[in-house]
């Protein structure tokens, strides 16, 4: 795709804006009601960079609340931020996406202020996104093991699956990330060699990769902890963890994307972004809150 012109982001821009002076948005084709929610969202992502401005009517107008901090809150915090976009510089290209219920997850290669990777999440209610978090991190060279942080495996499959394998990750996150249980980490990731594939840019594939690094925070007193699980979304064979805790030194969001295949975590991807001071927000909402 084209990079975004300054003329197709100054009309998505001018359509935000237009829509947030509107009380009500109606369906402008018979295509709103047969998109799914993965479609929209994908839609709306999209748009940052095709310009697309049909797009922004799968937003709620008077109810969406922003918890990106550097944003602030409703649809015009959206419009104010695609107008400061630098002139031809917009990417966003989604390479994973899927459902839970009312949350849509995708995960997009972004050229927004500068290359990111990066993980949305969208809440709906009737239709329309009322809710949106994200967690972003700049794009790095390709890790130890010569991945990178978006390319792998992208079809979801094992639909019946979806239930235990949100309860794998879960245990995970408790008994692993938060509770520090090591010896049960052969619950949910094997031993063996080519069996866990890691996108994370400093870590190498394996049990013995995800070893080694931690072993070197620790190291340098500088451990990785994970404090607290927000929210736990998945659609058959993707899981997506969203948790907070600390990263040298600082209060961060760790969002972990997990792929998950005969019972085990077999394949991972994460940003992790720092919380800026409370201060420096742009809108009240917070980082978490779902």
């Amino acid at each position: 795709m084209k990079p975004l012109s300054l003329l197709t982001r100054s009309v998505l821009a001018t359509a935000v804006i237009s829509l947030t002076a509107c009380a009500s948005v109606q369906k402008t084709t018979s295509e709103q009601t047969t998109l799914s929610n993965t479609d929209k969202a994908v839609a709306v992502i999209s748009s940052i960079e095709t310009g697309d401005a049909k797009a922004i009517s799968h937003i709620n107008p008077t109810q969406y609340t922003q918890h990106n901090l550097a944003v602030k809150d409703g649809l015009a915090g959206f419009g104010e931020v695609l107008q400061q976009l630098p002139k031809g510089s917009a990417k966003a290209q989604v390479k994973r996406a899927f459902s839970d219920g009312n949350y849509t997850v995708t995960h997009t290669e972004y050229n927004f202020f500068g290359p990111k990777v990066g993980f949305d999440i969208f809440k709906f209610e009737n239709g329309k996104i009322i809710e949106h978090w994200d967690n972003l991190q700049a794009i790095t060279p390709v890790n130890p093991s010569g991945r990178t942080q978006l390319d792998g495996a992208t079809a979801i499959t094992d639909l019946s699956k979806t239930k235990a394998n949100k309860a794998l990750v879960k245990g995970f996150v408790n008994t692993i990330l938060i509770n520090g249980n090591m010896a049960k980490i052969n619950d949910f990731i094997s031993s063996e060699k080519g069996a866990y594939i890691q996108h994370n840019s400093a870590i190498a594939d394996d049990l013995s990769g995800l070893g080694k690094a931690l072993g070197e925070l620790a190291k340098l007193n500088m451990p990785m902890i994970v404090s607290k699980n927000h929210i736990i979304l998945g659609q058959g064979n993707f899981v997506l963890a969203v948790n907070e805790g600390t990263f040298m030194n600082k209060h961060v969001s760790f969002y972990d994307l997990f792929r998950v295949e005969n019972g085990k975590i077999v394949e991972h991807w994460d940003t992790i972004e720092t919380i800026p001071a409370k201060a420096q927000w742009q809108n009240s909402n917070g980082k978490f809150g779902f």
